[in-house]
């Protein structure tokens, strides 16, 4: 089964968060969905909520 991975955009900073890629870094591994993200993590550019975040369309 394969997964359709999505890629989510900062409203504020433009920071793009791919769940592919994960953000190894702030220990969230690659092929994390957003919706597995936790919520009181924050954009590690501009420190705004994950709920500030909207999906980017191919």
């Amino acid at each position: 089964m394969s997964t359709d991975f999505k890629k989510y955009e900062c409203v504020i900073c433009g920071f793009i968060y791919d769940e592919a890629a994960g953000l190894p870094d702030d220990g969230i591994p690659p092929g994390t969905l957003w919706k597995d993200v936790p919520e009181d993590w924050e954009c590690p550019d501009c420190g705004i909520s994950k709920f500030d975040f909207d999906v980017l369309e191919d």
